[in-house]
């Protein structure tokens, strides 16, 4: 239950050892969230009092706070990271239930972590990952559409669903034409594909990266490899599709082979293609192929928002603080 002051909420919890984890050890997690939101957090036994003169940070930190505490009685583990995250989902979608995103969340287990979904579009493109033979994954960056496919690949890898893994990138910025450029072919392409040799290194030791990329059980290249190729039993990404012609679209699902599982991830607010010639002139294949293959049943699209967006707290403040200088000009 809680009781109402002019800018405080008194909440009262009925079990004090689920209550006392809720507030963390010296009230560790009261001090993140009174940080993270500006309010004044502070406890009393089973009781947490809630006071800020912001109605919404007030409502949202109350709700936090209820929902986390029914997660602890029913013993799901629930992270300093985990609580971090929710205040920022609660503050931005108020009818967010936080037991969809962790008591029912879809969990990957990689070598080195476990990955599991930050928020409800995330939970919701985790179990088309895991439903879907192909699945589109569109929106802005940082919301995890890369990141969180790599992780699903590895975690079929090492389930023996697919017996390797295929991640692939337009070299946009060469134009494809890899041979001009100096260098044998590691240097040529190691600045395109930095991105998906961070993630794999963020989920796997550097040493059994080595050994997966020289076994060929890895595949990193840019998309111009992969013309003429059936890839069957792989996992296969395409980053950043939106620098794709049509053409380079079309070839690249073709591609797919029996016992494959594939993932297109892109913004197509962010198409940087060069204006080639040819009847389709600077047109992404990516903002194409949604249009062509939206009734293609087994086919599955997933569209991330701006505020699914995943990041450090701090940067957030950052974004908004330049936002704000922008909008005053």
């Amino acid at each position: 239950m809680s009781d109402h002051f002019s800018t405080a909420e008194l909440v009262e919890f009925d079990d004090p050892l689920a209550a006392s984890q809720l507030f963390g050890p010296n009230n560790a997690h009261l001090s993140l969230l009174a940080s993270a939101s500006g309010a004044q957090l502070s406890s009393r036994g089973a009781k947490l009092l809630v006071d800020t003169p912001d109605a919404r940070i007030r409502q949202a930190l109350v709700s936090v706070f209820v929902q986390l505490y029914e997660l602890f009685r029913q013993g799901v583990a629930v992270s300093q990271e985990d609580i971090a995250r929710a205040y920022e989902m609660v503050l931005s979608d108020p009818g967010v239930v936080l037991s969809q995103v962790y008591r029912d969340a879809v969990f990957i287990h990689t070598p080195r972590k476990t990955v599991t979904a930050r928020n409800m579009a995330q939970k919701a493109y985790l179990d088309a990952l895991k439903r879907c033979s192909m699945v589109f994954a569109v929106g802005p960056a940082g919301t995890g559409k890369t990141y969180l496919a790599v992780a699903m690949a590895l975690s079929m890898f090492a389930q023996h669903q697919v017996k390797r893994i295929v991640l692939t990138r337009p070299a946009v910025e060469a134009g494809e034409r890899l041979g001009f450029l100096p260098g044998d072919l590691e240097e040529k392409v190691n600045p395109y594909l930095r991105p998906l040799y961070d993630a794999l290194n963020d989920m796997l030791p550097q040493a059994r990266v080595a050994s997966m990329l020289e076994s060929g059980a890895i595949e990193v290249a840019p998309l111009a490899f992969m013309r003429g190729r059936t890839l069957n039993d792989a996992f296969i990404i395409l980053d950043e599709a939106q620098n794709t012609t049509a053409e380079q679209m079309k070839m690249f699902l073709t591609r797919m082979g029996f016992g494959s599982r594939m993932v297109v991830t892109g913004d197509p607010s962010q198409v940087d293609l060069p204006m080639l010639p040819g009847p389709s002139r600077g047109q992404s294949g990516l903002v194409q192929a949604l249009q062509i293959l939206a009734h293609v049943k087994g086919i599955a699209f997933h569209h991330f928002q701006k505020a699914d967006v995943v990041r450090h707290p701090l940067v957030g403040a950052i974004v908004h603080a330049y936002d704000e200088a922008e909008a005053r000009r």
